[in-house]
C-alpha cells in the first residue's frame, strides 16, 4: 500500500496577493488548476488530487477570488491567475510540471503554458473554453449567475448544480443528495469574480504559442460549457489529443475513475 506524504501549505506572493497552495505526494510534479468558486482546490480538487499523489508530487493552487488567497479585491484577468499559477511552480522548486486545468482553470492552465512554455510538460485542459463573446449561451448562463448571485442565492446554488451534473447523475443519486449539493458553491464576492472573469474569457491569441503535449478533455453531457467549446480547444491547440466523457461539466465526480485513468495514462505514455 503506498503511503502518501501530508499534506504541506504554502503561499508566495503575486502582485497584490498572497497566493496559498498545498503540496503533497512525492515524484514528477502535477499541478492542478482549480475552476469558479471561492472554495478553490479544496472543493474541485478533493476526491481527486489523493487518487495521483501516490506516484505524484500534486500541487493544488488556490487563486484569487477564493478563500484561502487574500488580495485587494479588483477584476480579475487569465494573465494575472496564469501569473500566479507560474509563481506557484517556481516557488515549489520544481522542474517541468504537468498542468491540469478544470473550467475556468483550463483557460488559466492555457495561459501558462503559452507564456511560460519552459515549465509545462504536458497539459489537460478539462471542460474549458477559448473565450465568452460569440456564444449566446455561455454568456447568458454566467450572466444569470451574477445576477442570481446578487439577489438569490439559493438560486444561484440550484442553477449551478443543474448545470454542473448531468440529468442522469442528478437522477441517479436522488433527491436528498442533490439538495445537498446544491450549497456547495455559495455566491460569495469571491464566486462572483470569477464568474465576472467567465463573461470575459478570451485565450485565442494564446493558443497557438502552446508547445506542451496537449489532451482536451470534454463532457458529451456539460450544460455549463458546451462539448463543443472543447472541441473548438483541440482544433486551435495544434497537435492536441482529444477525449470526452459520457458525463456533465464536472466529471471527475461524475465519474472518478474514468476520469483518473484518461488523465493518467496521458501523463505517464512516454
Amino acid at each position: 500500500m503506498t503511503t502518501i506524504s501530508p499534506a504541506t501549505s504554502h503561499t508566495v506572493t503575486v502582485a497584490d496577493a498572497r497566493v496559498h497552495y498545498e503540496r503533497t505526494g512525492s515524484g514528477p510534479t502535477l499541478v492542478l488548476v482549480h475552476g469558479t468558486g471561492s472554495s478553490g482546490a479544496g472543493l474541485t480538487w478533493g476526491q481527486i488530487a489523493p487518487r495521483f499523489a501516490g506516484t505524484r508530487t500534486v500541487i493544488t493552487p488556490d487563486l484569487s477570488g477564493t478563500d484561502r488567497t487574500a488580495d485587494a479585491g479588483g477584476p480579475l484577468t487569465v494573465e494575472g491567475l496564469a501569473a500566479q499559477v507560474i509563481a506557484v511552480i517556481e516557488d515549489a522548486d520544481t522542474a517541468s510540471v504537468d498542468l491540469v486545468g478544470f473550467s475556468m482553470g483550463a483557460p488559466v492552465a492555457a495561459a501558462v503554458a503559452a507564456l511560460r512554455p519552459d515549465l509545462v510538460g504536458r497539459l489537460v485542459l478539462v471542460a474549458g473554453w477559448a473565450h465568452t463573446d460569440g456564444d449566446e449561451y455561455l454568456r447568458n448562463l454566467f450572466t444569470l449567475w451574477q445576477q442570481l448571485g446578487d439577489s438569490d442565492p439559493a438560486a444561484f446554488g440550484r442553477s449551478v448544480t443543474m448545470t454542473g451534473f448531468s440529468r442522469g447523475f442528478l437522477n441517479g443519486i436522488g433527491r436528498d443528495q442533490v439538495e445537498q449539493l446544491i450549497p456547495n458553491m455559495p455566491p460569495t464576492e469571491g464566486t462572483l469574480r470569477h464568474v465576472d472573469l467567465d463573461t470575459r474569457i478570451d485565450i485565442r491569441a494564446l493558443l497557438p504559442r502552446i508547445q506542451a503535449r496537449t489532451l482536451v478533455l470534454g463532457g458529451a453531457q456539460d450544460a455549463t460549457v458546451p462539448v463543443e467549446h472543447s472541441r473548438a480547444l483541440h482544433a486551435a491547440i495544434a497537435g492536441s489529443a482529444y477525449a470526452e466523457l459520457d458525463a456533465g461539466h464536472v466529471m471527475f465526480f461524475e465519474k472518478a475513475d474514468e476520469f483518473t485513468k484518461v488523465v493518467a495514462d496521458f501523463i505517464e505514455t512516454p
